[in-house]
């Protein structure tokens, strides 16, 4: 038996400093994501681009919603945005009688440097490569 409690507890390590190691690189990567926007929020008012009101979606699509942040749509069907202080968001928000009403609360979310990665929609782009595409559009962005 205790032989087996010594492997158990030298598996529950390695299993601890993967999860470790992967926060990590998230965490890397994360900063290094939001570096890049920062970047880009500079850019925008070196290039004359106003942020504008953003607004989100019902995660079914049918329902959009204004919300109080105020930013750069990063693709043109208008579901991932800069806010105007560099923060990313994904435009996505559960159905509500409230938000309709209200307005939709939105949070920041992290950043990463292949957006769409693990989505399991196969839609997957390099973040620098949006930046540059919504820059490089100035202000005739659908």
């Amino acid at each position: 038996m205790d032989e087996r409690s010594a492997w158990q507890e030298q598996r529950r390590q390695a299993i601890a400093g993967h999860a470790a190691a992967l926060d990590a690189s998230r965490a890397a990567e994360a900063r290094e994501a939001a570096a890049l926007l920062e970047k880009f929020v500079r850019q925008a008012a070196e290039h004359g681009l106003t942020p504008h009101p953003l607004a989100a979606r019902s995660f079914d699509g049918r329902a959009t919603y204004r919300t109080k942040a105020r930013g750069w749509y990063l693709k043109s069907n208008r579901s991932i945005a800069v806010g105007e202080h560099g923060e990313y968001y994904v435009l996505t928000v559960p159905a509500s009688l409230r938000a309709r009403l209200t307005g939709a609360d939105l949070s920041p979310s992290t950043p990463r440097l292949i957006v769409g990665a693990g989505g399991g929609d196969g839609e997957t782009v390099p973040l620098a490569q949006l930046l540059k595409q919504r820059l490089d559009a100035g202000v005739s962005w659908p």
